[in-house]
């Protein structure tokens, strides 16, 4: 059931949430957590969608927030749904006028009391997610810079580069199998590694966040190629007795080889957004690997780019 209100505030969307469940036969729906999703009104159905089947496995009231223009006078406009397929309640809220400045005194009074808040942006993410005024208030920030067009690598740097605690990318959830998989390699073969390297498509974050892991977990260096895709394609280690290598071509079936053992078939499946954001709801506590990942490739690009820094003739260094 959804019912639309105009020119409204956070009391009558609190108080319709209460009227719907109501209405539904279940004033206590069970929920475990607000989600805050910050949408572009172009991928208002995408993003309901995935936060939606999310939902299922995590029961939350997700607060929808669309902010419109920031010119002329305060205006708030939501469509509460209760029930039609979500595993709690949802409220589609689009903003303008002054109150896109401070968006937040819309949705504070909306959280549920004594549970997590989640924030998560679709599309492009503030700069400094825990700075931002709605990312304040989550305990879980969630971006997802594949989705940055222009270019995702770059936005991958600021995420990383901004890092806080709580903070995370659906870059490197994507990145969860492929991790195991090498992990339980290195276990089955406990080889010392000399070096490494990661195929992906030309502009993949995911590609460089691995390889980040990979070079700060072992110590070596690993290398970044460009493959036709889709995603990762390839990750070599290099051993005294030979490579370690994930091999992936159609985004679904992977071959695994190892030193003296014929070549198995894995299932490597590329997933979609509503299990990358299940798997992300499910921990709400800070990802340390994420963390010093992030800290190895914000170091790794800053160094690089020193390197390429020209000193000018005479000053001092």
């Amino acid at each position: 059931m959804t019912r639309r209100l105009t020119g409204t505030n956070s009391a009558a969307i609190a108080a319709e949430f209460v009227r719907a469940r109501t209405h539904a036969g279940s004033p206590a729906m069970g929920m475990v957590m607000t989600l805050i999703v910050v949408i572009d009104e172009d991928a208002v159905e995408s993003a309901l969608e995935a936060a939606r089947l999310a939902s299922h496995e995590h029961p939350a009231r997700v607060l929808a927030v669309v902010l419109g223009s920031s010119r002329g006078a305060a205006d708030v406009d939501a469509e509460v749904t209760v029930g039609a397929g979500w595993g709690g309640e949802m409220a589609l809220i689009r903003l303008s006028g002054e109150v896109v400045r401070h968006p937040e005194s819309v949705v504070l009074p909306l959280l549920l009391p004594d549970s997590p808040v989640v924030a998560w942006w679709p599309g492009a993410a503030p700069v400094d997610p825990a700075s931002d005024p709605l990312g304040r208030l989550a305990q879980r920030r969630i971006t997802d810079t594949q989705t940055v067009s222009n270019p995702s690598t770059r936005a991958l740097h600021v995420q990383c580069a901004a890092y806080s605690p709580g903070n995370t990318d659906l870059a490197w959830t994507r990145l969860t199998p492929w991790r195991a998989l090498l992990a339980v390699a290195l276990d089955q073969h406990p080889l010392k590694v000399t070096g490494g390297s990661v195929s992906a498509e030309r502009v993949n974050p995911s590609a460089d966040l691995l390889v980040a892991w990979l070079a700060s977990r072992l110590r070596v260096e690993v290398k970044r190629t460009v493959s036709p895709g889709p995603g990762v394609t390839d990750v070599v280690l290099e051993t005294a007795k030979g490579p370690i290598r994930i091999h992936r071509e159609d985004g679904r079936h992977a071959t695994f080889t190892s030193p003296g053992n014929p070549d198995r078939p894995v299932a490597l499946k590329r997933r979609d957004v509503p299990e990358l954001l299940a798997e992300e709801l499910r921990r709400l506590d800070e990802d340390n690997v994420y963390a010093a990942t992030a800290r190895y490739l914000t170091r790794s690009v800053a160094g690089r780019t020193s390197r390429r820094t020209p000193t000018r003739k005479g000053s001092k260094k």
